[in-house]
């Protein structure tokens, strides 16, 4: 694979992908949940979680950076002979579940917002977000130099948008309203923690995305720099514009009304420069949406090629597309997957879906992988060293495990679908003869 992509594109890939629908969607949901203004406290709260959770990221990325992120990492962490074929497996397994999720809970977000240009039926709003995931593929379909173009233009799109609503909201703000805050915010109970947790889901899901880039590591140059580097300087920028335009919303749009609004962005234009501005920020918001759609679908078609590369998954997706040097089994399966979800789905149902099935497998198992493999390799082929190791992996299992529980419901699918991942892998593993009932060749040649 091509190493086209420089620190530049790296940062505008990571940040396409962090801000996407995210936070034009689930401002409204963070304010109701904590009840005022100190919804900004969950934002601030997201905002540490994924600082930590960067140093594991960094520290892995600058370490393996190779196509596939985390499949490789916790492969490598757990020992590729053993326990690290099945954490791997597992994180294959569930991509071809939260990708699409995540791939469709921006459609549908884009579909929704199109409603504030045009009230749509259900099916009509299926058929967009659906139509969405079909355009990105075809546009995804071409080699990673011409991609890292695309997603420069992309970004200047997003940052564009979200310093327009910053500088509006700054003309026209107003503290009292901004601060308004209702008897008992700070009142921190059960009820509260409760509220911030809720809260908490949908800003980390709108945070997610800063590790974009350890998914193209096989494509990034001077990786062991321009990994960290792009994750930190993703998170740090991406939250100085979440806090600042979420300050300026709640500044122009009282808060309980703010609550309620599925446009929060479209009605905040609309009070400041009347119905035409705010038709023109909506489209800038799907044009947001469609360039976190492109981020995702890139980074994880790398997935499923890394594992079938590694002799862990089915061949056919170790296939490059003999001209242009891409994925491209691995993309068209999982634009199909997400364009089913994108279809058949509701935008919270698969937000929460998107947490329960990532948090344990994924998150968890790489902040306890990062010290798994420190005791193996030690620190001297580390790259990038994580300050004030381990506080920050172990905070972070913390804040994961805690989340977790506050998906609800839905974490009983995230279980499920582990336990399922987990059948399927020792059916496999059975019959080609791997660990735990043998040892083959594809086994020894992945490991090296």
């Amino acid at each position: 694979m091509e190493r086209g992509l420089g620190l530049k594109e790296a940062v505008a890939l990571n940040m396409i992908e962090i801000v996407g629908i995210g936070p034009f969607v689930v401002s409204s949901l963070v304010i109701r949940a904590m009840g005022g203004p100190q919804a900004l406290i969950a934002w601030l709260a997201g905002a540490l979680l994924a600082t930590l959770d960067g140093f594991v990221w960094s520290e892995l990325g600058a370490a393996m950076p190779k196509a596939g992120g985390t499949y490789v990492f916790l492969r490598e962490a757990y020992g590729p002979e053993r326990w690290g074929r099945l954490m791997s497996f597992l994180f294959v397994w569930q991509t071809f579940v939260q990708a699409p999720l995540s791939v469709a809970s921006a459609s549908i977000g884009f579909a929704r917002y199109a409603g504030y240009l045009h009230p749509l039926s259900t099916l009509q709003a299926k058929t967009i977000s659906g139509s969405l995931v079909i355009f990105l593929v075809i546009l995804l379909y071409r080699r990673i130099t011409t991609i890292g173009k695309i997603s420069v233009l992309l970004w200047a799109g997003v940052m564009g948008t979200m310093l327009w609503l910053i500088w509006g909201g700054i003309r026209h703000f107003d503290a009292k309203m901004a601060f308004d805050f209702p008897p008992g915010a700070f009142d921190l109970s059960w009820v509260w923690l409760a509220g911030l947790g809720s809260a908490m889901v949908n800003t980390v899901y709108s945070y997610w995305g800063y590790y974009n880039i350890c998914n193209l590591g096989g494509e990034i140059r001077d990786p062991e720099r321009n990994i960290p580097r792009g994750i930190f300087l993703s998170i740090l920028g991406i939250a100085v514009l979440y806090l600042a335009m979420q300050t300026s919303l709640l500044g122009v749009v009282p808060w309980r009304e703010a609550q309620h609004s599925p446009f929060i962005v479209s009605m905040f234009v609309e009070k400041l420069y009347g119905p035409g501005s705010a038709r023109f920020v909506t489209w800038m918001v799907l044009w947001i949406a469609m360039a976190s759609v492109f981020s995702l679908l890139l980074g994880y078609s790398r997935v499923p090629y890394s594992a079938a590369l590694d002799g862990n998954f089915f061949p056919v997706f170790a296939r490059l597309h003999p001209r242009k040097h891409f994925p491209h089994v691995s993309l068209l399966v999982l634009g199909g997957l997400a364009f089913l979800f994108s279809v058949s789905l509701k935008l919270e149902t698969a937000i929460a879906g998107i947490l329960s099935l990532r948090l344990l497998v994924q998150f968890i198992g790489q902040a306890v992988g990062v010290m798994l493999l420190r005791r193996r390799w030690g620190t001297g082929r580390l790259p990038f060293k994580m300050w004030l190791y381990p506080l920050p992996a172990v905070l972070t299992m913390i804040g994961w495990a805690w989340l977790f529980w506050q998906t609800g419901a839905t974490r009983k699918w995230g279980l499920a679908e582990i336990a399922l991942g987990a059948l399927a892998f020792l059916i496999r593993a059975r019959k080609v003869r791997q660990w735990p009932f043998g040892t083959s060749p594809s086994m020894v040649t992945g490991s090296q």
